[in-house]
């Protein structure tokens, strides 16, 4: 399974953006799905995480009630919608991919996922 996350791009504080991460390669219906970011100088944290079929998630404290991720199995993509975006929020954006994890569960932690794609860089300017 290959990843490619796009959509980033250089935004205002208060703007949106949305992130898209299209798999090829397999189908990624019964995969967990993430999104990761990481800063300059700071480690890669958990941003977002949705189960096979969406119907859980987890938001990283930090983003809750203004990012919202998302998946559409039919068409192999995982999204990332950003709201109310920060300047705190400048970093590049991963998508991931867990093949291991069950039917309604979420993978929080990094070393799960196998798959990773290239990242997406996104900054927002105060």
């Amino acid at each position: 399974v290959q990843l490619q996350a796009s959509g980033g791009g250089l935004v205002q504080a208060g703007g949106s953006l949305r992130l898209s991460c299209a798999a090829s390669g397999g189908t990624v219906s019964r995969y967990c799905m993430g999104w990761f970011r990481q800063a300059p100088g700071k480690d890669r944290e958990i941003v977002a995480a949705i189960s096979w079929t969406g119907g859980t998630s987890y938001s990283a404290d930090s983003v809750k009630g203004r990012f919202t991720v998302s998946r559409d199995n039919a068409k192999n993509t995982v999204y990332l919608e950003m709201n109310s975006l920060k300047p705190e929020d400048t970093a590049a954006y991963y998508c991931a991919a867990d093949r291991t994890c069950g039917l309604g569960y979420i993978s929080q932690r990094s070393r799960q996922y196998a798959y990773w794609g290239q990242g997406t860089l996104v900054t927002v300017s105060s």
